[in-house]
């Protein structure tokens, strides 16, 4: 089964995808993860950000594995690139910034999309991203479109940049945001649109745990209850 949750820059996508997988307990695949290890790779190689083709070439040799692994008495889902566990250095605001350029790329999101299939074949698995229930898995057994409104997406953003010592302005990334959503739905290549089967989960006036609730729901519906 496949469980599919598309929607815009900050709307809690993975925090909500990992809580979901959780609690049904399959396999989460955080597809932003893998866009962002290849920004963090290119990067480290001193590949700029328009060298397309460089990059796919990079996307093409890594190989990707999700694990789920215990830290704090919490559980978290860590990115194996290559064998090698990669966790804050690839959600800076430099590599969040490079990722929304390279996923623009044709080359990059080909290269990229069968090491997207093969993960989400494996086993049973929540996937979530700009184009999964429209490109990755167009047959998912069940799609999610989750938003909320920019500002409050820029809130949240801000927050968790705060907390992990970054100076940021709000307005900045507010801006930001903006710019994104613009590139994003506007991109010729897979552009964020909303499945027509998408069920959309607006999350603007939500915490996490309604989130998590009304997600939950979906998946009960469209799923008879099957993995509920």
């Amino acid at each position: 089964m496949i469980i599919a949750i598309d929607g815009p820059a900050g709307a809690g996508k993975s925090t909500i995808a990992r809580r979901v997988a959780e609690l049904l307990d399959i396999q989460l695949v955080d597809t932003g993860a893998l866009y962002r290890a290849v920004a963090h790779r290119a990067m480290h190689e001193d590949v700029e950000a328009d060298e397309a083709e460089s990059i796919a070439d990079i996307a093409e040799e890594l190989s990707f594995e999700f694990r789920r692994e215990s830290s704090d008495g919490d559980i978290e889902n860590i990115l194996y690139c290559d064998g090698d566990r990669l966790g804050d250095e690839i959600r800076t605001q430099a590599i969040s910034e490079m990722t929304s350029l390279i996923s623009s790329y044709l080359e990059v999101r080909e290269a990229l999309l069968e090491a997207q299939r093969e993960l989400g074949r494996a086993r049973p698995s929540v996937l979530e991203g700009r184009d999964i229930g429209t490109v990755i898995f167009p047959n998912a057994e069940v799609k999610i479109f989750l938003t909320a409104s920019a500002e409050e997406r820029a809130r949240r953003r801000y927050n968790e940049l705060a907390e992990r010592g970054e100076e940021v302005g709000y307005r900045d990334i507010l801006e930001e945001i903006r710019e994104r959503d613009e590139r994003d739905r506007n991109r010729e290549v897979a552009p964020l649109q909303r499945a027509d089967d998408a069920v959309e989960v607006d999350s603007t006036d939500m915490n996490v745990r309604e989130t998590v609730t009304a997600v939950l729901d979906v998946v009960y519906e469209q799923t008879g209850g099957e993995w509920m």
